[in-house]
């Protein structure tokens, strides 16, 4: 049974990254394909597709690379853990490599870019920084 499953994601698709896959399966959750989604978004990775073929439902996630084949995502870090709970401030949110990272926040409103929930003025849990 797995603890922390956004660190088991990141951590997914860090070691994909790191040998060139050009897909990665997750186990699927609300939360997972939330996040998958504002990857996409914000321009981190290729695609994402739920496949619920199986018993399990789980995320495949094609990831993204330059022309020279070098990953889009330098770097992923889990922020707030199941022991440590995060939180900041809609003033306080902390900006990734001068922004031009991300920090993906857990809002009222769901999940959100640093950006985002800067511009509705939105705090809450910090999940993870990519860059």
């Amino acid at each position: 049974m797995n603890t922390d499953p956004i660190a088991d994601m990141l951590t997914r698709i860090r070691n994909a990254n790191m040998v060139s896959h050009e897909t990665v399966e997750i186990p699927a959750s609300k939360l997972k394909i939330e996040l998958a989604k504002l990857l996409k978004a914000e321009g981190f990775i290729a695609d994402y597709a739920v496949d619920d073929s199986a018993k399990f439902k789980k995320i495949v996630v094609t990831l993204k690379y330059d022309e020279k084949h070098k990953p889009v995502i330098t770097n992923l870090q889990r922020v707030s853990t199941p022991g440590l709970k995060t939180y900041s401030k809609s003033k306080n949110l902390p900006k990734v490599l001068g922004g031009m990272g991300v920090a993906v926040i857990s809002t009222s409103k769901g999940l959100m870019s640093d950006r985002k929930a800067r511009k509705e003025n939105l705090g809450g849990e910090i999940l993870c920084y990519v860059w």
